[in-house]
């Protein structure tokens, strides 16, 4: 007998369309964030009218709805509207100005980039940007390495609204002085989503994604209690993948509590040393912390160059950024006493899926 006889078909499948279970899926509304998402689109309005737009910090813990509510706006706007050139960047993929601009010139249909310098590339997109309105967006703008292009978009491009996405508030105060006062930005922020939206969004993917009355409500109720626990809507998406393969790997045609339950234990027993690979100074910057647990970042960054890492301090400052991301670290901003503000790291020992 074949291993997969016992196994449902595929005519036979709980799930009616998985897709809508990834993160990035896009329903035709997106719930709970009306008035973020108009928040988000009033800055870029003025452009519709020929005039500059606004610029804007959206902020929040991962798994809020950041990247799906500007995502949103900028399909509509590619959809709908005229006159508005809507350009989405990711930072973490995308972290330098020549990584940035060759992205643009994709997006714009321009292809003949190569063996055309940084400068030579930005003039040609540049007089193509200023020919109508642009709307960017920078996801995961803490990632950026490079600020040089922020100054070219901010001073050289004449219409354009720059939305700025990043998991932390703090990325504006640490940019020099020169940049954040020619961005003026609006802050917005994400809150955590209460019981009752959890419920409801989990809801339209589950109602998405599997057929009728294939999730027990038990079941259901178990997902939506762990996912209010990690306050990440990603947690949620993903326990009810997983129960759903449970269950079909059981060819059970429901997915019962105990499939749930299932999940939510192999969720939590999922512990990740590391989730990218970390070049020998980041290494060493991490061992240095575990060893000197709950010290100032100002006294990190001189052991640091005392131990032989000529590093400047923004270079310092990224790999802690970098660090914390990565969730071997945690920080701490402390305001007032002698000193003024500083920071203070925190090594975390283990790092699991639900901390993502």
């Amino acid at each position: 007998m074949s291993l997969f006889d016992t196994m449902l078909k595929d005519n036979e499948s709980l799930f009616k369309n998985d897709i809508a279970l990834d993160f990035s899926f896009q329903p035709k509304l997106i719930k709970y964030r009306e008035n973020e998402q108009r928040q988000i689109a009033a800055c870029i309005a003025p452009l519709f009218q020929k005039r500059n737009g606004k610029n804007i910090l959206v902020h929040s813990p991962p798994g809020f709805g950041k990247t799906l509510a500007v995502k949103h706006i900028f399909q509509e706007i590619e959809e709908e509207q005229e006159g508005v050139a809507p350009i989405y960047i990711n930072c973490w993929q995308k972290n330098t100005s020549f990584k940035i601009i060759i992205e643009i010139c994709e997006q714009m249909g321009y292809k003949f980039t190569q063996n055309k310098k940084t400068e030579e590339l930005w003039k040609i997109i540049q007089q193509q940007l200023n020919k109508s309105a642009v709307a960017f967006a920078f996801d995961e703008i803490d990632k950026l390495e490079e600020f040089d292009i922020l100054y070219a978009l901010l001073e050289e491009i004449y219409r354009k609204s720059i939305i700025f996405i990043s998991n932390y508030k703090e990325w504006y105060g640490q940019l020099d002085e020169r940049l954040r006062s020619r961005m003026i930005l609006d802050l917005l922020e994400f809150k955590p989503y209460n019981e009752t939206e959890i419920t409801g969004i989990l809801e339209e993917r589950k109602n998405f994604a599997f057929y009728d009355n294939v999730v027990e409500q038990d079941a259901f109720a178990a997902i939506v209690q762990k996912t209010l626990q990690t306050k990440d809507i990603r947690t949620g998406l993903h326990l009810l993948k997983e129960a759903g393969n449970i269950a079909e790997l059981q060819s059970s045609r429901k997915i019962t509590k105990e499939d749930a339950e299932k999940a939510i234990i192999k969720l939590d027993a999922l512990s990740i040393k590391q989730d990218l690979p970390l070049e020998e100074e980041d290494k060493a910057l991490l061992e240095l912390i575990k060893n000197n647990n709950g010290e100032k970042i100002g006294e990190l960054f001189k052991k640091f160059n005392d131990a032989g890492h000529a590093t400047a301090y923004k270079t310092f400052q990224r790999k802690i950024v970098k660090l914390e991301d990565a969730k071997f670290i945690t920080t701490k901003k402390i305001t007032g006493g002698l000193e003024g503000s500083t920071t203070i790291v925190q090594y975390h020992s283990v790092k699991k899926l639900t901390e993502f």
